[in-house]
């Protein structure tokens, strides 16, 4: 297996060694050096804005004067040099201090398995998706959570958790995907400023409408149309506000200090709470005037 190198500037302009420029590196960890079995293939090299990879040939492994995996030379003036392979990473400083270093790795860099960088790698893969999937898990537990601590029904009602479930995720979770998304694109102001002009759009002109349309969406699909505007007469203005309850407060947090991507995902642990308010609301029987 080929021999990683990669060569990070820390500084605030990337640098690409050339003929004309000769790095002094300043520390030298040979510890496990091993020579690499084979050689491969001739170098591979890619660049980004922050990143030089290359992999190179034992000629070039000779010429900085380490090979085999484990060992990191690191210098001065914002560079680091690692040698990495399929074993444990190490860690670095611009400053030529140490970093920690990593342990013998078991074929997949030693890291272990992680549900939230699962889940934040498919969040950035597939984010609609994700975001219907995950909204609509949550509106199926916020729905059962209704039907068995509140309304403490005798038997469940699965059509009402499956029509329940599936605005979650047909409506729900696209829906607040893009909305997030518009709303980022439309408010550019940065700071507390832009997190209460989001929060104003988001909360007194988005939810009540989203919020209509959700209740409506739902009897209508339930087989009761006709009760469409005696529910919303019953309970819109009530569901507003209990939304203005939770989530003001929330989403000031939410678009002050969460990175865009993430809103939804921050919102999904409130979201829970909410759910389980808007089943009750929403399947509260209409009383007849």
């Amino acid at each position: 297996m080929l021999t990683t190198i990669k060569l990070t500037t820390m500084a605030s302009s990337p640098v690409i060694f050339g003929s004309h420029v000769k790095p002094t590196f300043h520390r030298v960890n040979l510890a496990r050096v091993k020579e690499p079995d084979s050689l491969g293939n001739p170098c591979n090299r890619s660049f980004s804005p922050s990143t030089f990879q290359c992999n190179l040939r034992k000629k070039f492994s000779t010429e900085l004067g380490f090979s085999g995996k484990g060992s990191r030379i690191s210098g001065h003036n914002g560079f680091r040099v690692e040698s990495t392979s399929s074993g444990g990473g190490s860690g670095g400083s611009d400053s030529g201090s140490s970093g920690g270093g990593g342990g013998d790795g078991d074929g997949d860099g030693g890291k272990k398995w992680s549900f939230v960088s699962w889940y934040l790698t498919l969040l950035e893969a597939h984010p609609v998706w994700t975001k219907a999937v995950t909204s609509a898990l949550l509106t199926f537990v916020g729905d059962l959570i209704c039907q068995v601590v509140i309304d403490q029904v005798p038997s469940l009602d699965l059509k009402r958790v499956s029509l329940f479930t599936l605005l979650g995720l047909v409506l729900v979770g696209p829906t607040l995907h893009f909305w997030y998304l518009y709303l980022s694109k439309l408010v550019t102001i940065t700071g507390a400023s832009g997190a209460v002009v989001r929060l104003i759009i988001d909360q007194f002109i988005f939810a009540p409408a989203f919020i209509g349309v959700f209740l409506s969406t739902l009897v209508t699909l339930e087989g009761r149309p006709s009760q469409v505007m005696p529910k919303l007469q019953q309970e819109w203005v009530s569901s507003v506000i209990a939304n203005w309850q939770l989530w003001v407060p929330f989403q000031f947090l939410n678009f002050r200090f969460v990175p865009q991507q993430f809103q939804v995902l921050a919102a999904n642990f409130i979201a829970l709470v909410w759910n389980v308010i808007l089943s009750y609301k929403a399947h509260k029987e209409v009383i007849a005037k």
